[in-house]
């Protein structure tokens, strides 16, 4: 069983953190079931182990926070659905690579139901859409912005951390941090893209999508 949990206003990140630590524990020991826990934080930095320090482009804009993640730095606030993952990776099969691909399924699934195509890229962790409506890049090639963003820690094959999707952030928020140590394309959100779409649909759609690629 996954328990699905919905906070509403801002969660601080320190509860976060603290949270997830009890409940992964609870779920290695069997305890405690499988949890999503969707929320939002207020304006903050998280650096996770590949962080570059030379990234934090603006250090004193929002607090920072050591993540013990994967990944570089990466923004969260307002108007961003974060989607904290605390799963048995075990029982599904052992598999790391495997997980992260199926968070970034999980993720091009739900943004399919707003009608909006979801890309990978080699070498660019997160989900990214095209951008025909924005000058070409050098190469002549479409511009890409970046919609979503994912880093995942494990413990004894459960994991936690999670999933990013801008709903409608506050995107000059960004600034201050070179997201996920890339600089050549940029970021954009549901919203940005020119559709009105709140926070409790997505919930509704990552709620509807999760069984495609999470069931145990």
């Amino acid at each position: 069983m996954v328990e699905w949990i919905t906070s509403d206003g801002l969660t601080g990140y320190e509860d976060a953190l603290r949270f997830m630590e009890t409940r992964v524990a609870g779920i290695i020991d069997g305890t405690a079931d499988e949890c999503i826990w969707l929320l939002e934080h207020p304006p903050l930095y998280t650096a996770g182990t590949s962080a570059k320090p030379a990234d934090l482009v603006d250090p004193d804009r929002f607090p920072v926070h050591d993540a013990r993640r994967g990944g570089e730095y990466t923004y969260h606030g307002p108007g961003q659905r974060v989607a904290y993952v605390m799963l048995d990776v075990g029982k599904r099969g052992h598999d790391v690579r495997k997980f992260v691909k199926d968070l970034e399924h999980w993720i091009i699934d739900t943004l399919d139901r707003f009608n909006v195509k979801g890309e990978i890229r080699e070498g660019r962790v997160g989900v990214w859409v095209q951008r025909p409506d924005k000058p070409l890049m050098p190469d002549g090639s479409l511009a890409e912005d970046k919609i979503a963003a994912l880093g995942i820690r494990l413990r004894k094959w459960v994991s936690f951390h999670g999933l990013s999707i801008n709903v409608e952030p506050d995107l000059s928020h960004f600034d201050g941090i070179i997201p996920c140590g890339i600089s050549d394309h940029g970021v954009t959100s549901l919203v940005d893209l020119g559709l009105p779409v709140t926070m409790a649909d997505l919930d509704v759609a990552l709620k509807a999508s999760f069984q495609n690629h999470f069931a145990p």
